[in-house]
């Protein structure tokens, strides 16, 4: 069975940019995400907020602050190491499924849910609440601890037609070698959303592979096109935003993507 799990940042020792001569893993099916440290992973991508996930914590608060909407039923793919797209939904829920495989990742996120850990969810969350959508959550912790729940799963056996908001933040990218999967993956997804469902999905260009401490991770390597082109028939009022940095995670990628639209009918 495909299994499937979120990758953003792309955690990479300095200097060690390239994938190892040995690993011959390429499918997701093939790939150990229950060794991912979940730990690692975060204290290097969100100890602080950097300027690329504060353009994209703008542009998704906005978009969904912007439609007034209440009562959701939120889903969140290959959560990880990350609340900050949940956050992203968390006024507009009475729900939030954060579905994930790793089972590293889903003992990361109860613990999360039940205490969210220093103060670097604070910084993300004050950006969220400049909306005046998520002014009225003057402290998120209570209302992620009601609304969130962790479901152990593949973004492959995601049901249809379940959800009516949702986010998917570098993970059809990051989950295999297999263009074939990062379709599916997307499709899956976006398939998972009721008819008109708003949503966010980011996508790291170019990439061929990461390393979260010692293992090593497999990546897609999609340009803009390939996004575009699998987004064409099961999505509507789309906006692509280019994501850019002062300091990239890793210098051997072409960037980031950012697609707020609709799922089609």
């Amino acid at each position: 069975m495909l299994t499937a799990h979120n990758a953003y940042g792309e955690t990479t020792a300095p200097g060690d940019t390239t994938r190892p001569n040995d690993e011959t893993t390429r499918s997701n099916a093939e790939v150990d995400w229950d060794a991912f440290d979940s730990r690692s992973y975060s204290n290097h991508n969100y100890r602080t907020l950097r300027d690329d996930d504060q353009q994209i914590v703008q542009i998704v608060r906005d978009f969904f602050g912007g439609l007034d909407l209440r009562g959701l039923k939120g889903l969140d793919i290959g959560s990880g190491a990350n609340l900050y797209p949940a956050l992203t939904m968390l006024p507009m829920c009475t729900s939030i499924d954060l579905w994930e495989y790793s089972s590293s990742n889903v003992r990361w996120l109860e613990r999360q849910i039940e205490s969210p850990e220093g103060r670097r969810w604070d910084r993300f969350w004050s950006l969220l609440a400049e909306h005046k959508s998520y002014a009225g959550l003057p402290d998120f912790r209570p209302a992620l601890h009601e609304t969130a729940r962790v479901t152990q799963a593949s973004i492959f056996d995601l049901p249809a037609r379940q959800w009516s908001i949702g986010t998917m933040f570098f993970v059809a990218c990051s989950l295999s070698e297999d263009m074939n999967e990062f379709e599916r993956a997307v499709r899956s997804f976006v398939g998972s959303l009721d008819e008109h469902a708003p949503f966010a999905a980011a996508f790291m260009i170019g990439s061929t592979g990461y390393r979260v401490n010692r293992s090593w991770f497999p990546a897609v390597r999609i340009n803009r096109a390939d996004v575009e082109r699998v987004l064409a028939s099961i999505a509507y009022d789309m906006t692509v935003h280019t994501i850019t940095t002062r300091t990239p995670l890793r210098p051997d990628y072409g960037g980031m993507l950012l697609v707020t639209g609709r799922s089609a009918p």
